[in-house]
């Protein structure tokens, strides 16, 4: 499991579970011992993993106002895709999306999420690169109350986790706009790098859900595991490709063999 990238803090978990499992179990014969720990092993991952469930049902429920999504991370973990990719699920079901660009540090970032905007069909809102990025999110939460959108997706400047001035401004962001949910895009590849960012944003400015990203490349799927225990909080989706179609809610059985195959 620690080759599988799974933290220890999480293994203390599963060694409590496996325990429950194990412990006075009798096995018929020696041959049945190895299979009988596999399989507790199983059942201990996916009960873990399972502990917070997040049912991508909510994300499509009617309400008053538009839902408000606001996503959080570090460069290079795949956020602005994984924005798009979501967008793309809430539109196939049947979902109107505003886009906001409230990453204003880097102009490439801007127009990389209008280039995803105009591909999926979107409304996209932005200001200049270096405006204030919280009037951006502001003005699309308003604008989608205005033309009655249902949802509003904030893409937020990757920082790094020790960076307090840019979480500073995450935290701007969070009063002004006043999400529903934040969601933290880890990078499935980064290991431990990944748990320690994600308990850095967490302690800023709450972490409701997670998007893991890049497990199509991953060939262990620990780390969905050891986020999920170090926050206390849910995998909502997962990451499985290139392609806008290449997203799919959490799978907790899925994961496990994957730990295992």
């Amino acid at each position: 499991l620690l080759q599988s990238d799974v933290a220890m803090e999480a293994l203390e978990q599963m060694k409590e579970l496996i325990k429950k499992r194990l412990v006075g179990l009798r096995v018929a014969s020696r041959s049945d011992i190895t299979p009988t720990i596999e399989k507790a092993l199983k059942a201990s991952l996916v009960e873990l993993l399972s502990k917070n469930v997040f049912d991508p049902q909510i994300l499509l429920e009617k309400r008053d106002g538009p839902l408000v999504i606001a996503f959080v991370g570090v460069n290079g973990t795949g956020k602005t895709t994984s924005i798009a990719r979501i967008t793309h699920w809430l539109k196939e079901n049947g979902k109107s999306v505003v886009l906001a660009a409230a990453d204003t540090f880097r102009a490439g970032a801007i127009e990389q999420l209008e280039l995803h905007a105009n591909n999926l069909g979107c409304k996209f809102i932005k200001h200049q690169a270096g405006g204030d990025p919280a009037a951006v999110a502001f003005d699309a939460v308003e604008h989608a109350k205005a033309k009655h959108r249902d949802v509003v997706l904030i893409d937020t400047a990757g920082r790094m986790q020790t960076n307090s001035n840019l979480m500073d401004e995450m935290k701007k962001i969070r009063r002004v706009s006043n999400p529903d949910m934040i969601v933290f895009v880890g990078d499935s590849l980064a290991g431990n790098d990944a748990v320690e960012q994600a308990k850095k944003f967490h302690e800023a400015v709450g972490i409701d859900a997670v998007v893991l990203t890049k497990l199509d490349v991953d060939a262990k799927g620990g780390a969905a595991l050891s986020i999920s225990s170090a926050i206390d909080k849910p995998i909502a989706f997962v990451g499985i490709g290139q392609e806008y179609e290449d997203i799919m809610p959490f799978d907790a059985a899925w994961i496990v063999e994957r730990i295992f195959a």
